[in-house]
């Protein structure tokens, strides 16, 4: 029995190549669940070996358009490849109350023609959409479970101020933990929802490649602020005794093997001796 966790999207909202929207794959058996979904999210679960009709749920963390470009393609993508199926689930897509969730809601509108010229040409079924809702919250609460309690998702709210209601998950299965960060600055929440985590996914933005444009362009500092420091992370995890550090939402996104260093080397400058991996698209870790 193993757990596997693959970076479906490494990029910002800026685009770059090579790196897909915000998005996390934890797979534990036959279960599997998405974390978010940014743009080309389809076509990464495809490559990761993934039948869009095997998902068992979706969970965003919040509302910004980066982690949820490529959630209606998503449940549309996964409704055309099962339209014939005798027997097809309707995507379960857990999200905070607030933006995101009333994002989730209204997101198929615009789509309500091509659905119905799809189903009045082919006689498929009619889409449903799956939306739950939960309140995001300071004190760590469980948001799924799988029927066998084997896979247990919980939810913690974190610090992405301006941005009301931002989450981080957890996964636990028989096999250990894994937390995804959402977007957030270091924060004591998800210190210690991570505390001995197997795998820690969290968000990471480097200062030193952008003190040129910060110099001419004060205003990236409002980024800035409610992102991740790279530094600050590597000491935050090493406290909280995270196993191993993958870092996603790389910015800025690097463009090659230095500048990913760069990303390993500022986490251990803040004291991280773990294993630290730098995203790159469908980079897995199975423990």
């Amino acid at each position: 029995m193993t757990t596997t966790v693959t970076l479906t999207g490494t990029g910002i909202p800026n685009i770059a190549p090579g790196r897909a929207g915000a998005g996390v794959f934890v797979k534990y058996n036959d279960v599997a669940v998405q974390f978010d979904a940014g743009r080309a999210t389809c076509n990464r679960l495809i490559e990761a070996g993934l039948r869009l009709a095997d998902l068992d749920a979706v969970f965003i963390t919040h509302i910004h358009s980066d982690h949820v470009f490529g959630l209606a393609e998503l449940v549309l993508s996964r409704w055309i490849e099962t339209q014939f199926d005798d027997i097809a689930t309707p995507l379960p897509i857990f999200a905070p109350s607030g933006g995101a969730a009333r994002f989730v809601k209204r997101m198929l509108d615009p789509y309500d023609e091509d659905t119905h010229i799809r189903r009045e040409h082919t006689g498929s079924r009619e889409v449903v959409l799956d939306a739950r809702e939960f309140p995001a919250s300071f004190t760590p609460a469980e948001v799924w479970a799988s029927a066998d309690r084997a896979v247990v998702v919980e939810s913690v709210a974190v610090h992405h101020e301006p941005v009301p209601d931002a989450v981080a998950y957890k996964v636990t299965t028989p096999d250990g933990s894994v937390v995804i960060s959402g977007d957030t600055r270091v924060c004591q929440e998800v210190e210690d929802f991570s505390r001995h985590a197997t795998v820690l996914v969290h968000e990471a933005f480097r200062r030193a490649p952008l003190a040129h444009l910060i110099e001419h362009f004060p205003r990236i500092n409002s980024i800035l602020d409610y992102h991740a420091d790279t530094i600050s992370l590597g000491t935050m995890a090493q406290r909280a005794q995270v196993q191993t550090l993958m870092l996603t939402h790389l910015g800025p996104p690097p463009q090659n093997e230095v500048e990913e260093q760069g990303f390993s080397d500022d986490v251990k400058t803040g004291g991280y001796t773990g294993h630290v991996l730098v995203g790159r698209d469908l980079m897995s870790v199975t423990f």
